[in-house]
């Protein structure tokens, strides 16, 4: 009993310290909400931090403990996807860096006026007001207000427009770059039983590395930032509903990963048998045979395919699903409690309005930052399929034949 109103007599002093006084006249319903918002779940989310972060680092000592083979396995290229990324993208990375960073700003002005809206210009009677040494009424003031809106969204757009372009143009060229070198270590290596394989190499596997080393850094500081700005706006509007917001992330972070596990290796699977029925395909040509046995080896991979993609398309729908589940449960922490907060005076319904709107922009770049992960392991997971089919391919100093020297000048 005595260790129950310890606990409970910290929840109390957390939530003064975050600006709330409730005592036991408040309703029944408020309690477990605040102990669920202001303990359990910051406890949870600092136990699966430390546990990750655990994991992360013990990851990456047991990494540099493996002995790695020193050969450079397709020359141009590390055996680390990053380093490659960075080795032909660190200008344009820190361009990219800096459009994203140029947006955060904006994004509050975008979360921020809403709230100047329905407070200062629909919910207020304080007119005249003057405003940039300007006298305004009730209907100029709200024109004015919509008028800086639409500017700081068409910034907004206009940021976000340029990024994408220039993240399009990085992710290409470094494709070029990245088919090429493949190509010429291809071209040195003729004898090789596997060259029917460099089909679906060059054509399907290399695009998704494409697209990622434009955002390799740009998307988490991009998205990160956002996630950012979010939080804080609604920390300001009141940190309790701020501290709402983070209630279903450590569920996120325990169940998320764990599944993308699983499809990273059903990922696995799929790209070893579309290899698998490339030379398959390029023996029965060769052997130029239309006989039935000759056939049955490429309806099994038919067939193979077709049960991984279904396992793959289950998985990924089913974190979809539990993802947008878990996303939609916040909203109603905001309904209730932020609806109760209106009614007490704690907060005004502009600011509820604002965070409700900033949680609506909450999950989307939460979304994509799981994507990222998930592009993250399945591209790693293509670089080392890609790099792995070459490893073959001794080192050493060899005579440099024309070709090559044309394909090097080709991609300066």
């Amino acid at each position: 009993m005595y260790l129950l109103d310890q606990y409970h007599a910290i929840v109390h002093d957390i939530s003064e310290a975050f600006g709330f006084h409730y005592h036991d006249g408040s309703p029944d319903w408020v309690h477990p909400f605040i102990h669920l918002i202001l303990v359990l779940a910051p406890a949870m989310l600092a136990a699966v931090g430390s546990y990750l972060l655990v994991r992360l680092l013990f990851k990456h000592w047991r990494r540099k403990k493996v002995v790695r083979s020193k050969k450079e396995w397709i020359r141009g290229l590390d055996s680390s996807l990053f380093s490659s990324v960075f080795r032909h993208t660190r200008k344009q990375q820190a361009s990219m860096i800096i459009l994203s960073l140029i947006a955060m700003p904006i994004l509050y002005l975008t979360l921020e006026l809403p709230k100047q809206i329905v407070n200062n210009a629909l919910d207020s009677d304080r007119f005249p007001v003057v405003f940039w040494n300007f006298e305004f009424d009730q209907v100029a003031f709200l024109l004015v207000l919509c008028g800086l809106y639409l500017f700081a969204i068409s910034l907004n757009g206009l940021n976000k427009y340029a990024l994408n372009v220039f993240k399009g143009y990085v992710a290409e060229r470094f494709l070029r770059r990245f088919r090429m070198l493949i190509y010429r270590q291809w071209r040195n290596d003729p004898d090789s039983k596997n060259q029917s394989e460099i089909v679906p190499i060059l054509a399907q596997e290399v695009e998704p590395v494409g697209g990622f080393a434009a955002d390799v850094l740009t998307l988490p500081v991009m998205q990160g930032g956002t996630l950012a700005t979010i939080l804080l706006f609604m920390f300001i509007q009141d940190p309790v509903l701020g501290a709402a917001a983070l209630t279903v992330l450590p569920i996120q972070l325990i169940l998320l990963p764990k599944l993308q596990r699983r499809v990273n290796m059903l990922s696995r699977t799929r790209i070893a048998e579309v290899r698998r029925l490339g030379r398959h395909l390029s023996d029965q040509l060769r052997a130029e045979c239309e006989s039935a046995s000759s056939l049955a080896p490429t309806s099994r991979s038919f067939r193979e395919l077709e049960q991984v993609r279904r396992r793959i398309f289950q998985l990924k729908f089913f974190i979809k699903a539990l993802n947008n589940f878990l996303t939609a449960l916040t909203p109603f922490l905001f309904y209730s409690l932020g609806g109760y907060f209106v009614i007490e005076g704690r907060i005004s319904l502009g600011a509820l309005v604002a965070v409700l709107a900033a949680h609506k922009d909450f999950s989307a770049p939460l979304k994509e930052l799981f994507r990222y992960y998930q592009t993250l392991e399945d591209t790693r997971i293509r670089y080392q399929e890609i790099t792995t089919f070459f490893s073959k391919t001794e080192a050493g100093p060899q005579e440099v034949p024309r070709h090559k020297l044309t394909l090097e000048a080709a991609l300066v």
